[in-house]
């Protein structure tokens, strides 16, 4: 059982952070004790507060607000986070469910939290077969609703589905929502070197997904996931010339993206983190540095996760060590030019 206590003072840090702009250092960079890991929004800061003190009532009620109003990028973000505040503190999502067992939001949080435990769990694919019912009853749940799919495509990676069942799938999942940026993320680790796929295939998938994305859309984030793929795969997939500027393409097209939006806040700030960490990986030390100051205080777990125990020490260290590469890397007066790619962080 999580002390109550120790998550309300989180919460409630978050939520008062979000409501006065952050102390910046001369770098233009907020200072160490003002950033705050995967912080949530003014939307989901109520009902984490409130499924800390066990009630249910505005996670119920944010959740059919983004199915009323078919805002899926939000409520599968939404869900992702009540879902991993559940997997430590269940018992508003009892309660919940014991009152209105037919809800199809419930269900939804209900089968994200199977699925997670089935994946956490040594015998995976025999855990994620039992829970196969969960998904195919919070899809029915509102027909309209991708999110589901993008739990059915989770659940055919880890049973080891074929390509022509998860094809099914991704065909049921686009037919809801054509550029739902979660479907696609499932969709790029099931073709990902790691699973059934190939660098190759997984850049494929992501670039075209990418160019045929909406302006301003999460998923012409893609293909920094598709590098982040690649860099994360250590020495024995050391990217060849080709991959570096395919890597590179993509850090350009996730400097755009970014560009489209004001500096700081939740909604960019996962694309943000690991436009940075992309950067910093391929040397690129100035332009990571400025993803740093547009991150401002949100720094997210991903892709921190990957590379320290503590994600938030590792955005700290990783901030930190691209303010000092970017001093030491700037052109001198009269030079210009940016830094030469091959930064070692990945």
């Amino acid at each position: 059982m999580v002390c109550t206590m120790p998550i309300l003072r989180a919460l409630l840090r978050a939520a008062g952070t979000a409501r006065r702009p952050p102390r910046e250092t001369s770098t233009g960079l907020p200072a160490d004790d003002e950033v705050l890991l995967d912080a949530p929004d003014e939307r989901l800061s109520p009902a984490l507060v409130a499924a800390a003190l066990g009630e249910y009532g505005p996670a119920a009620a944010l959740l059919a607000a983004t199915r009323d109003r078919a805002e899926w990028e939000n409520r599968d973000r939404y869900l992702g986070r009540l879902v991993t505040f559940a997997r430590s503190r269940d018992d508003w999502l009892a309660a919940w469910l014991t009152d209105a067992p037919q809800d199809p939001d419930a269900a939804l949080v209900k089968a994200e939290l199977a699925v997670r435990r089935a994946w956490e769990s040594p015998a995976r694919a025999e855990q994620l077969r039992e829970v196969g019912p969960l998904i195919t009853a919070a899809a029915e749940g509102d027909p309209r609703d991708p999110v589901p799919w993008r739990l059915a495509l989770d659940h055919a990676r880890g049973t080891h589905a074929t390509h022509t069942v998860f094809e099914t799938l991704w065909e049921q999942a686009v037919r809801r929502s054509s550029h739902h940026y979660g479907c696609h993320v499932s969709a790029l680790r099931y073709l990902s070197a790691a699973w059934y796929g190939s660098h190759r295939e997984c850049f494929d998938f992501a670039e075209r997904a990418a160019e045929d994305a909406l302006p301003g859309s999460l998923v012409q984030a893609l293909p920094l996931r598709a590098a982040f793929a690649l860099l994360a795969d250590g020495p024995r997939a050391r990217p060849n010339s080709v991959q570096e500027a395919r890597i590179d393409t993509a850090a350009d097209l996730g400097i755009a993206l970014s560009a489209g939006y004001p500096p700081g806040g939740p909604w960019l700030a996962e694309a943000r983190n690991l436009l940075a960490f992309v950067l910093m990986a391929r040397g690129r030390w100035a332009e990571a540095l400025e993803q740093f100051r547009r991150i401002g205080p949100y720094a997210a777990s991903f892709p921190w996760s990957s590379v320290a125990e503590d994600p938030l020490g590792g955005f700290l260290a990783a901030r930190d060590d691209t303010r000092l590469r970017a001093a030491c890397t700037a052109p001198f007066p009269g030079r210009t030019g940016r830094g030469r790619p091959g930064g070692h962080y990945a």
